[in-house]
């Protein structure tokens, strides 16, 4: 192996395929469900709902370190195409439901130790985060909009930035933990992905062979938050997000026919926790992982592409079951109800790659959904 090869790997993160993740993939509760601790009573409604349904994913915006690293391995790896890049930040095509930002970001913003779940494996800092993300509903209209999110206690902000397209209008608003979310119409990289193909080349070279897949769904966005209820609550009626299960420590939510959500956080209706509100001490939120499906899928042919090119490939199915000695055994990837594999981006992300479709949505919430104690 030459020294340019050596160095490309050891930055993409080579690491050999550990354990499953299915520990980590699962909520706490998987186990304890239906306990004091893991309360899946719903929660007052944080408010009315609007009404509004989420109709498009406009985009996610990344803030990263190296952002053209970042950028070419997405493209060479998940089948993304690249849109525009301006020096300090590329625009991105997952395909034609959805857009990215790669963002440059000081590299001293970032912490200095490595995000649980994340990095590459053997210590080193993330030097990317999630840090928005941006929705299309179908009733837009501004003054509307702006009076509906008034009257729920929230403050927006307009955003009609002409970059994203002629006739964008949007709006920001915090969700309970601070996260900036936006709002918008139809008129911006939801409707330039079709009406403008992106074909526009990195200046960097591509870190390896193309794959040729094709990132087909948003299988889910991991998003941990301070109160997993009250966020679940937010989203489901501002945007009309529709839930799938509780568990107790998290709840999946279906983001209209864009993709899932998994909201992960403290449950206040534990034991000896109070209620957490809007103002009530330090929230925060962050985006740990995100999950893409793909296609074509092959459940050994994408861990030997990825294996190929230097890049973990760790299996997580996020279900398992009794082994005969009553211990917990992750459910085998080939046989299990939901397939993945979790790998890492040059600037550390944790990416998740999974099977899943549109067609086939509901697989995780599915094989992951706890039964009460006795059910079979």
């Amino acid at each position: 192996m030459d020294g340019a090869r050596r160095t490309l790997l050891q930055a993409l993160g080579v690491a050999a395929v550990g354990a499953p993740l299915s520990a980590l993939a699962q909520g706490r509760c998987m186990l304890t469900f239906g306990t004091p601790a893991c309360n899946t009573t719903d929660i007052t409604p944080v408010f009315a709902p609007t009404g509004w349904k989420t109709v498009a994913l406009d985009h996610l915006t990344f803030r990263v370190a190296d952002y053209k690293s970042e950028a070419a391995f997405y493209i060479a790896l998940m089948g993304w195409t690249l849109r525009s890049d301006d020096g300090k930040q590329a625009v991105l095509d997952m395909g034609d439901w959805g857009s990215a930002i790669f963002r440059q970001a000081p590299a001293e913003s970032f912490q200095s130790s490595a995000a649980a779940g994340g990095g590459r494996g053997r210590g080193e800092p993330v030097k990317v985060a999630v840090e928005s993300f941006s929705f299309v509903i179908d009733k837009w209209n501004a003054k509307t909009v702006e009076a509906e999110l008034r009257k729920r206690g929230l403050t927006p902000i307009a955003d009609n930035d002409p970059q994203w397209g002629k006739g964008f209008e949007s709006v920001r608003v915090k969700d309970p933990d601070g996260w900036e979310l936006q709002i918008c119409n139809g008129n911006g990289l939801a409707k330039s992905r079709k009406t403008q193909r992106a074909n526009t080349k990195l200046s960097v070279a591509a870190p390896f062979a193309s794959t040729n897949w094709k990132t087909v769904w948003l299988d889910h966005l991991s998003f941990n938050v301070t109160n997993y209820k009250e966020s679940a609550s937010f989203y489901q009626n501002l945007l009309g997000w529709t839930p799938t299960y509780d568990e107790g420590s998290q709840n999946e939510l279906m983001i209209g026919d864009v993709g899932d959500v998994i909201i992960r956080g403290g449950n206040p209706l534990a034991p000896n926790v109070a209620p957490s509100g809007r103002n009530s001490g330090e929230r925060r939120a962050r985006i740990d992982h995100i999950s893409f499906g793909i296609a074509p899928w092959d459940t050994d042919g994408v861990k030997d592409e990825l294996e190929k090119r230097g890049l973990r490939a760790q299996i997580d199915t996020s279900s398992r079951h009794l082994g005969p000695d009553g211990t917990w055994v992750p459910d085998e990837i080939h046989t299990a109800a939901f397939k993945s594999y979790h790998t890492a981006t040059p600037n550390g992300y944790n990416l998740q790659i999974s099977y899943v479709t549109r067609a086939n949505r509901l697989a995780l919430p599915n094989a992951v959904k706890p039964k009460p104690t006795g059910a079979r």
